[in-house]
């Protein structure tokens, strides 16, 4: 089995060569991203295997259609960037759905303890040996109220770390988990009031028509004032003009973002010799009260590693048994994972 990887970083090659070369699986790696201009690199190859910014869209999907490709391997859990609806009947799309909460559930406390602790600013000082405590007045997270959207594995990983700090948590979810909410210090709730009592408001659900741009002019306004923002899922959660219009105004006290709406030709590259083009994110990083991390969360051994076990295990109970349980499938206007392993 040969498959084109796409949008290939150093750190990806060891963990797949390990699991591909026991599945008899060859990887063919390319550093550029999946994109219309790029899609003849899969020429000869049975399956690709691709991002969060590689570019899978219809007129890739049927450019891959015509080379022969059967399959489109998410290594991730997100599939925002593929044309679902386009793609059935043509490609199968397997991802990754759960490779560790933990990671991101823990980068998600560190930038919350970063950014009110100000250890950022303190750590930068010290290196000059400037150990004054002026402005590094931070608060305590226990008894706080922190608004949690989305409680899928990560965000109930989230709420776990949240609970043993003693916070109190206001949850929302289309779908609730059940037994998570006990009626005292996890409660579910609706939208309006997790903005209005939420002191911290944490994003952890994926992007959909619903919940783009969640977080708009509209909902700040029903926040706290200096209320803290976190992002470690999916950037077009977040308007990024209404944010910055809502820190300029003090609205927003502080807010920590793993992702960015505009990041596919910025993140995970080294753009420091650069020009900034993108004005938004210029002045969002040039603001003392915000810390942005170049979608770093998933990035730890341990979910290095369950990526490339799960996503050649995809590939391999594809090809051998004509099904994976790992399949997403367009089912009357909505993705779903495959339920019966015959999509088309």
């Amino acid at each position: 089995m040969k498959v084109a990887f796409f949008d290939t970083k150093p750190y990806d090659k060891p963990s797949f060569e390990e699991f591909g070369g026991k599945q008899g699986v060859t990887f063919k790696y390319f550093e550029t991203k999946l994109n219309e201009d790029t899609a003849d690199l899969a020429r000869g190859c049975d399956a690709v295997c691709v991002f969060v910014n590689d570019t899978v869209d219809a007129a890739v999907i049927d450019r891959l259609s015509e080379l022969g490709v059967k399959v489109v391997a998410l290594r991730c859990a997100g599939f925002n960037n593929v044309d679902m609806k386009h793609a059935y009947g043509k490609v199968h799309v397997l991802h990754v759905p759960a490779y560790s909460p933990y990671a991101v559930a823990e980068h998600t406390m560190a930038l919350l303890l970063t950014s009110v602790r100000r250890i950022h600013k303190a750590y930068i000082r010290s290196k000059d040996f400037n150990f004054s405590l002026s402005g590094l007045t931070g608060f305590d997270l226990y008894g706080k109220t922190v608004g949690v959207i989305g409680t899928g594995r990560i965000g109930r990983v989230f709420i776990d770390i949240c609970r043993g700090f003693g916070m109190n948590v206001l949850a929302y979810d289309k779908f609730p988990a059940p037994g998570l909410d006990n009626g005292d210090t996890v409660r579910y709730t609706d939208l309006d009031e997790l903005f209005a009592k939420s002191d911290i408001i944490s994003l952890h659900c994926p992007l959909t028509d619903e919940t783009h741009h969640i977080i708009d002019e509209a909902a700040l306004e029903k926040c706290k004032r200096g209320v803290v923002l976190l992002n470690t899922s999916r950037g077009a959660l977040v308007d990024a003009e209404a944010l910055l219009n809502g820190i300029k105004s003090r609205k927003v006290g502080a807010a920590c973002l793993d992702v960015y709406e505009e990041e596919s030709d910025l993140f995970f590259e080294d753009n420091s010799g650069h020009i900034m083009e993108d004005d938004t994110l210029a002045r969002l990083i040039s603001m003392p009260n915000v810390i942005v991390t170049s979608h770093q969360a998933f990035l730890t051994e341990e979910a290095l590693m369950n990526i490339a076990e799960t996503t050649v295990q995809n590939l391999k109970d594809f090809f051998e048994k004509n099904r994976c349980e790992n399949e997403l499938c367009w089912r009357g206007g909505t993705t779903e994972t495959c339920r019966d392993g015959k999509c088309f």
